[in-house]
């Protein structure tokens, strides 16, 4: 067994969900000199950029939660103009991307996972996305934690799927076949001119909570699959680039679109790094 295989074996029998609470309750601490330590020591290991944060003092900020959701100058992330284009949803690096055949998406190193799983287990709403394209943007710990709109869309429904609490970096996503669509994620699915839009919040390995700027707290560790019916309760539209949730302890985003509906930049590739409000894409015309 290499190292590789030994990290995903090791995250099999850890009790991801009793860690996940646990540093969960670290990172809401607002004791000086737990929070403090715990930030300095993250600083460090990750070579976080600060001055890049509206407020560049890590010591500052209330607590880890707060400090690691911080806000980013918006002039360091100018969103790409056009009526046709698509704004990257989130700083980090491009996991895979390309088409959704046959009801399945790329996962790496030969793995695919189920479209409809990934939504929920709802096969008439994954048809919306059948032959379209997807995007994975995973977020390392020292990115930027907030995720943001690609396009300017009407939120027509949320879903919260229960799962597992796999790390989701590329050595998990290579030896841990359908990982996406097992582990914990939050669906959020709007109308675009582009047609039916899904931006996918995943959660991993020690990730606190998913938030959304409408519901803020997505309860984390429920058992059943919860949907909520936008159409029906409010009419929320957030434009490009506006933020529409975001990650305590960080995780994956995934983007779906419909078949004929856009195309990817042609610069996008696996490992891309990618910065939020970066050209992504454009519209099909």
């Amino acid at each position: 067994m290499n190292k590789d295989q030994l990290f995903a074996f090791a995250q099999h029998i850890t009790p991801q969900k009793c860690l996940s609470r646990f540093v969960g309750r670290i990172a809401q601490c607002q004791n000086s000199w737990v929070k403090d330590t715990f930030i300095g020591q993250f600083v460090k290991k990750y070579n976080v950029d600060m001055s890049e944060a509206v407020n560049e003092d890590p010591f500052s900020y209330r607590n880890f939660n707060d400090f690691f959701t911080r806000a980013i100058k918006p002039e360091l992330r100018p969103i790409v103009e056009g009526d046709n284009t698509i704004a990257c949803p989130a700083d980090g690096a491009i996991s895979q991307l390309g088409d959704i055949e046959y009801g399945t998406i790329y996962q790496a190193k030969g793995h695919t996972y189920s479209l409809t799983e990934l939504i929920g287990g709802d096969a008439e709403l994954s048809n919306q996305f059948l032959g379209g394209k997807f995007a994975t943007v995973y977020l390392s710990p020292r990115d930027y934690h907030r995720v943001h709109m690609p396009l300017t869309g009407k939120l027509v429904k949320t879903i919260h799927v229960p799962g597992k609490l796999f790390s989701v970096n590329k050595v998990t996503a290579e030896q841990i076949p359908n990982v996406f669509a097992r582990n914990e994620r939050t669906v959020c699915l709007f109308e675009t001119e582009a047609g039916p839009m899904a931006v996918i919040l995943v959660g991993a390995m020690i990730v606190a909570s998913i938030e959304t700027v409408w519901t803020g707290q997505v309860t984390p560790f429920s058992k059943q699959v919860q949907t909520w019916d936008y159409q029906k309760l409010s009419d929320i539209t957030l434009e490009k680039g506006a933020e529409m949730g975001r990650f305590k302890l960080g995780s994956t985003a995934i983007v779906l679109f419909g078949k004929d509906a856009v195309n990817w930049d042609e610069t996008l590739a696996a490992e891309t790094p990618t910065k939020m409000g970066m050209p992504f894409g454009t519209l099909v015309n």
